[in-house]
């Protein structure tokens, strides 16, 4: 069987002349795909039967399925639990912003980089999603509340850059004006800081926006909370970085996870303005979100934001970023666990 889902229009073209029917005929599928949510062959009435037949008989709709929905109190942020078609569980979140509505994107089931404030790596990496099982997590949000997208973040589970290939035609479906149309400026891909990726990303040539996880000011502090960081030493990454800036002209976010205790002293905040030196970037400071598998907390308020102003003091652009979703669990990996914990309780 044919999957026909996620297929640029020349392969769904290349497909259908294949099996005997005219070129345009593509256009028409598509549009009961990506614009009608129409996922019935049956039902798409503006084909000839003989069409919808053929459909019926050699060709799939692959695309996971809804298994849960959960939406903040302020109803700012939503979240689902999708089911994949080996069984497998991924996450996906719609933050609703005044500007738009952003998609937050899991690229793996699971995670190889072993962070340790992050539940999506606990059980290690199982597998690459494939393009359209990422394009889906945008789709199924179309399907719930059919509310147009403005952007999209890749920060989801796993490490973007271990899947390259299949994040960078992810990222073309999204950016096809008839499919999602959203522009590559409104695209953020988050890493670990694989160093060599890096560089391959940046002389792809797509605008999108890099944004870092640094989480530290020093490869001591850094290695001991993001464990994948020891292959790569910090001063690489910020070199990788200043490359990105000079080949997309693409200012790069550098997250910070502040942790009490670990990372948020004022003098981790001088050091950390001195080791990006004069590259142009923004940083984007996290209070941690603690969740049941950890003992680590965020600073006190007054904390986070006086290692804001050393920043700030210094001309850096550092923002708090405001936490979207804590009750209903929107850190990766967390519904995921809870769901399939309450399915075990449920049979027992």
């Amino acid at each position: 069987m044919i999957n026909i889902w996620a297929k640029t229009l020349p392969e769904l073209e290349d497909i259908l002349v294949r099996g005997g029917f005219q070129k345009f005929r593509a256009k028409q599928l598509r549009d009961y795909l990506y614009k009608r949510f129409v996922f019935d062959f049956s039902e798409m009435k503006q084909l000839p039967a003989n069409l919808r037949e053929w459909l019926s008989a050699n060709a799939v709709i692959d695309k996971p399925e809804i298994v849960k929905e959960q939406k903040s109190d302020d109803k700012d942020t939503t979240k689902l639990l999708l089911r994949l078609d080996d069984g497998s569980f991924i996450e996906t979140v719609c933050m609703h912003h005044v500007y738009g509505n952003s998609i937050c994107v899991s690229t793996q089931v699971g995670c190889a980089m072993g962070c340790v404030f992050c539940a999506s790596t606990q059980k290690g990496l199982e597998r690459n999603l494939t393009a359209g099982e990422m394009l889906a997590q945008m789709f199924a949000f179309r399907e719930v509340f059919d509310a147009p997208i403005h952007s999209l973040v890749l920060m989801g589970s796993g490490e973007p850059l271990q899947n390259h290939e299949e994040v960078l035609r992810f990222m073309r479906l999204c950016h096809d004006p008839e499919l999602l149309n959203i522009s590559y400026r409104n695209m953020t891909l988050s890493t670990c800081g694989i160093v060599p990726r890096i560089y391959r990303l940046a002389d792809e040539g797509l605008p999108v926006t890099l944004a870092i996880s640094l989480h530290a000011p020093n490869d001591e502090i850094r290695n001991r909370i993001l464990p994948s960081s020891r292959a790569f030493p910090i001063e690489d990454v910020i070199k990788a970085a200043r490359y990105y800036f000079k080949k997309t002209g693409r200012r790069v976010t550098f997250e910070y996870i502040l942790i009490k205790d670990v990372n948020s002293s004022l003098e981790n905040a001088e050091e950390l303005h001195r080791l990006l030196g004069d590259l142009n970037c923004h940083i984007n400071l996290i209070p941690i979100n603690g969740t049941e598998h950890i003992k680590l907390f965020p600073p006190s308020t007054n904390q986070i934001f006086r290692f804001q102003r050393v920043l700030t003091s210094h001309g850096r652009n550092a923002t708090v970023r405001r936490q979207m979703g804590d009750e209903i669990q929107a850190a990766c990996g967390q519904l995921k666990r809870r769901f399939i914990q309450d399915v075990k309780n449920s049979s027992k």
